[in-house]
């Protein structure tokens, strides 16, 4: 049966949530590229330009970060709603990047409610991280180690490993509040003055507070005018495409359209139910819909979570099933496992059963999407954990959602024979290795939910999308 992107996008009445059931980078963007016809807008409701989604349209490579990925949909419309905090610089970049392309960016709309990640957000977040580091060289002094040999920041250290994006104190100032900014404040300069004279005396001392603690840093001192003319400069382009988004999604709802609502980031990054403190500055499983858009759970009929056929983690914390050998060097090649957003090459280790089990439940996860199967094909033996061994010897189906404690633990693992044959010409799941749907099933059985989409390679063609089978 060939893939039909609109009989899957019929599985729910009116809207569908698109979201990642391990660390991110699971393929997310592809999914929601490929489902994208059968609803009406894209809504991106959590995280900033620290996400990216890969989507390849023919011969193209599309990587976004904060643009939803429907954009590439000009009858569709792309909505970046109040719970995502909004670069500009970035955005800005990445439209006429797009528009250079030939691709129509008219149809994004902003919330005017979303925060914006200023300038010395960056400078704080870069001066935190190089000052955790420092503290943990230091650290290692106190007890005896070389410093001159101590690694930075690692599992147990106080580093968390950001992607250095101005994020995290976007998010922290949201709820801080004085010191915040929203889309809004572009579009209106002359009040937004008086804020930024509190704001910079704000942020110089703490910048400077951070620097004293790194030799060799100084702080950069930011001024008034200078962001004042930066935010004059980002509101006007901006301009057309800010509006009320809760107002606009409720709208659509109400005359019947439908939403597909594509998370960044992952499961396992969310601020409450991730590898805490590992973890990103929002809610990213289904659960930050209501907050993040202004739309109760209720629309959200379905949801697809994605997941790739193995593991994979960018940054520090704890990652159970990680491997070390050519096994994991082979994976992260033949996966191209290298990040959307900064180049770093991500860790890798065999699917954890046990992390997705977990975040499946979590995100009300109604149906799967098994991506990159074809980077397992070759393999003469295939391991998937099923459970973890405790420090005590007892063993656990249930996930540990934090750090210290997940450290502690080791895989259990059902060995699979692996399958031989490339997959990338597949188109239904019948056209799969017998041992490659024995994959499948197992993760159907451990998961308790259905596999109904399997990516076989990384054209926008090599996606099985069909009824679901086995569970």
């Amino acid at each position: 049966m060939p893939s039909d992107p609109t009989r899957l996008a019929s599985l729910t009445d009116s809207c569908c949530a698109v979201t990642g059931l391990q660390w991110g980078d699971e393929g997310k963007g592809k999914v929601v590229d490929l489902i994208t016809p059968g609803f009406d807008g894209v809504v991106r409701y959590n995280g900033g330009a620290n996400a990216g989604h890969s989507v390849v349209v023919g011969d193209q490579r599309y990587a976004l970060h904060l643009v939803p990925s429907g954009i590439l949909y000009p009858d569709t419309r792309a909505i970046v709603a109040g719970g995502v905090v909004v670069d500009p610089d970035v955005l800005i970049k990445e439209l006429d990047a797009l528009a250079g392309r030939g691709v129509d960016v008219s149809g994004l709309v902003i919330s005017d409610r979303a925060h914006v990640v200023m300038p010395y957000h960056k400078a704080e977040d870069e001066l935190r991280e190089q000052f955790l580091a420092e503290s943990e060289r230091q650290g290692a002094s106190d007890v005896g180690a070389d410093p001159a040999a101590w690694s930075g920041a690692g599992d147990k250290g106080a580093s968390i490993g950001t992607t250095k994006r101005g994020i995290g104190p976007c998010y922290a100032d949201k709820a801080q509040r004085a010191t915040a900014i929203r889309v809004a404040d572009l579009l209106r300069p002359d009040t937004l003055r008086e804020r930024l004279r509190t704001i910079c005396r704000v942020k110089n001392a703490t910048l400077g507070g951070l620097a004293a603690g790194v030799p060799g840093h100084a702080a950069p001192a930011f001024e008034v005018d200078e962001l004042l003319e930066w935010a004059r400069n980002a509101g006007e382009r901006l301009r057309a495409h800010v509006t009320d988004t809760t107002y606009l999604l409720h709208d659509m709802v109400e005359r019947g359209e439908r939403l597909l609502f594509e998370g960044a980031n992952a499961a396992l990054l969310d601020v409450d139910h991730g590898t805490y403190p590992f973890v990103t500055s929002s809610s990213t499983t289904a659960l930050g819909i209501p907050a993040g858009t202004g739309l109760p759970s209720r629309h959200v009929g379905e949801v697809l979570g994605v997941m790739k056929a193995y593991s994979t983690r960018v940054g520090n914390g704890p990652m159970p099933t990680e491997l070390f050998d050519d096994t994991g060097s082979k994976i992260r090649e033949r996966g191209r496992e290298y990040g959307t957003t900064t180049g770093r090459p991500r860790r890798v280790g065999w699917l954890d059963l046990v992390a997705v089990r977990y975040t499946a439940k979590l995100s009300g996860a109604t149906g799967l999407a098994v991506m990159l199967l074809d980077v397992l094909a070759g393999f003469d033996e295939l391991m998937v954990c099923t459970r973890y061994r405790l420090p005590d010897g007892t063993e656990t189906e249930r996930f540990i959602p934090d750090s210290a404690t997940l450290e502690g633990v080791t895989p259990v693992y059902e060995r699979l024979e692996g399958f031989a044959e490339e997959v990338v010409d597949a188109r239904a799941r019948a056209d799969l290795p017998p041992r490659a749907r024995a994959y499948l099933e197992l993760i159907e059985r451990e998961v308790g939910a259905p596999v109904r989409v399997i990516g076989v390679g990384p054209e926008r063609s090599q996606v099985i999308a069909e009824e679901p089978v086995g569970v």
